[in-house]
């Protein structure tokens, strides 16, 4: 994390919590499980191995601190798998694909009433997803969503004439949606920084600026830091796009790109003229898309994903800075809301997304040691699919032979990227091919044949299967 920016959300939440930085971790300690990442996986972990098992004995080590990844800095976008679930049935089969879908819009409601039992101020908002269609090629997009969500009886969305579509996005844009109740935004920053308060008075102890060096293996496994190390009976790689640059082997199971965004000033007099009091989370649909969604103060924040892409799965010190794309993100933001050209951009901000092949995570045992357990790929829907994650992993620790250990997520990567430079010069070309496409859509002209050809092999970064 660079010591001179900081993502807007993650920056106000800290002036917010005033407090110093927890301290990093000297010495040799012991514990039960130890926990590297201090994101939401692996704060969802922590909390739930707690509530479950309140004896154990847990630290979490974070290379910066808490939430300083992508937990602190993404947009906020509540989202369950549902959309997923066409992707999930072609990989798991059906039951299993229901399991999941059915499991990730539990964990809307878990998280919201995790804050409410802790009373968190995240500016939680279950206000429900709109995805639309904002040219002609992108309609009827969901139309194999729905179809497939209404043949196993668990379609919580509904298709919207197209002047609810405009008043809930708050923009003529939009041609068509569907939308569903089971979903929302959230304050990103101050979910994962109260998810640390609430893990330490869980008595969960939290070590920040504690980068891990290595892992030596065995039974209790050895966790090596820069100045200690924690000896542990089991432990827990919540890293995330980390993961890539830390462990040779999970180098191609991931691509590491950015998702850029952009948030306004307070402005909560355009902000209601415009519909957008709701918490909603907005997107096209795009394969890399554009969403949007207001905060409880009268902001707006606009981002997309796909543009910056790491060569060999390194995290690039562009993750740490003002995005490069703010003026296109601005422009953007400008037609949708042409209201709100006046309005001053607070900040912008990047990150680094960690995409599967099959835009799913996957969870597993490094190196088939029994001790040692991970979880990554949520390819940029992680906010409430990570307490997903939190699940599996802890059942993975407690060592279920009949609970969420046991999902078909538990599979490792399911695919891997061509090796370095194929893999990089492929993103770029599939990319560039993209922006081409839609482009063309934009302005109802058809996309060249060559260009509808690559794009396709980007399908799994789009938030809905296509249909």
């Amino acid at each position: 994390m660079s010591e001179t920016f900081q993502p807007w959300w993650f920056a106000d939440a800290l002036a917010q919590e005033n407090r110093p930085p927890r301290p990093s971790l000297n010495g040799t300690h012991h514990a039960d499980v130890c926990i590297v990442g201090g994101g939401y996986t692996g704060l969802w972990t922590a909390i739930l191995l707690k509530q479950q098992q309140p004896e154990l004995q847990i630290v979490i080590i974070d290379k910066g601190l808490c939430g300083s990844g992508a937990s602190g800095r993404n947009g906020g976008c509540v989202l369950t798998l549902a959309p997923k679930l066409s992707t999930l049935t072609r990989l798991f089969g059906e039951a299993e694909a229901v399991k999941i879908v059915k499991a990730s819009e539990a964990a809307v409601y878990a998280i919201r009433d995790f804050c409410a039992q802790y009373q968190l101020q995240a500016d939680l908002r279950i206000d429900g997803a709109l995805y639309t269609a904002t040219n002609r090629a992108q309609s009827g997009s969901m139309d194999g969503v729905l179809a497939a969500l209404n043949a196993h009886d668990i379609n919580s969305w509904q298709t919207l004439p197209r002047d609810e579509v405009q008043k809930i996005a708050g923009s003529t844009r939009h041609l068509s949606g569907e939308f569903s109740p089971i979903a929302g935004s959230v304050h990103p920053g101050l979910l994962v920084r109260g998810m640390a308060r609430v893990a330490e008075s869980l008595g969960v102890l939290i070590y920040e600026n504690t980068a891990m060096q290595r892992i030596e293996y065995g039974q209790p496994a050895r966790v090596i830091t820069t100045d200690g190390e924690v000896v542990a009976q089991q432990v827990v790689l919540a890293m995330n796009a980390w993961m890539a640059s830390q462990f040779r082997q999970f180098a191609r199971s991931i691509a590491i790109v950015s998702s850029d965004m952009v948030i306004t000033e307070p402005c909560p007099a355009a902000i209601q003229a415009l519909g957008l009091t709701h918490g909603a989370a907005i997107c096209d649909s795009r394969i890399f898309v554009h969403y949007y969604r207001s905060t409880s103060d009268g902001r707006l924040m606009l981002g997309k994903g796909g543009n910056t892409f790491a060569f060999g799965g390194k995290m690039l010190a562009e993750f740490d800075q003002a995005s490069r794309y703010q003026a296109q993100l601005t422009q953007t933001l400008h037609d949708f809301f042409p209201r709100l050209a006046e309005v001053p951009i607070a900040a912008s901000w990047n990150g680094a997304s960690d995409r599967s092949v099959t835009g799913l995570p996957f969870f597993g045992f490094l190196d088939q040691q029994p001790n040692i357990c991970y979880g990554f790929g949520y390819s940029g829907n992680g906010v409430s699919t990570c307490y997903l994650g939190g699940q599996i992993l802890s059942s993975m620790v407690r060592g279920e032979k009949d609970g969420w250990a046991q999902c078909a997520l538990v599979s490792g990567p399911l695919g891997y990227f061509p090796p370095e430079p194929i893999r990089w010069l492929g993103s770029m070309l599939v990319r560039n091919a993209i922006r081409r496409k839609e482009a063309c859509e934009d302005n109802n002209q058809r996309p060249m044949f060559f260009d509808k050809i690559l794009a396709r092999f980007a399908n799994a970064a789009g938030k809905a299967d296509k249909a």
